[in-house]
């Protein structure tokens, strides 16, 4: 799927407004604090603009606030697409991350080197 204009702006709106948690998650992710891996927040991808995106892994990770309890059957629909375009989706709350990042990061990890073997 094409990136389309709307898309490009839609991701940098996000990238303006940007969570608590995902802010702490990008602190540990960006400039390859984590195995060296580049990662972009809020990046278009297969028709959606994700949290998190490894391209190198084709990972996306998504950090959810409360409004996701909401919308579990959109979330799974949208994981799904990702799936079948070839993207491993990992999904964490909010509230996970910010009680205990370490287990975050160590779930994250444990992707990419499943990935890179």
């Amino acid at each position: 799927m094409h990136q389309t204009p709307d898309r490009t702006r839609r991701a940098r709106r996000l990238r303006a407004k940007v969570t608590h948690a995902e802010s702490q998650l990008w602190d540990l992710l960006r400039g390859r604090k984590l195995e060296n891996l580049k990662f972009r927040r809020q990046a278009p991808v297969a028709g959606f603009v994700v949290d998190f995106f490894c391209a190198e892994l084709k990972l996306v990770i998504e950090l959810d606030g409360g409004i996701h309890d909401l919308r579990t059957e959109v979330d799974s629909l949208r994981d799904e697409r990702l799936i079948a375009a070839g993207f491993k989706v990992m999904r964490f709350s909010n509230g996970a991350f910010q009680s205990n990042p370490a287990v975050v990061l160590d779930a994250i990890r444990s992707q990419t080197a499943h990935v890179r073997t």
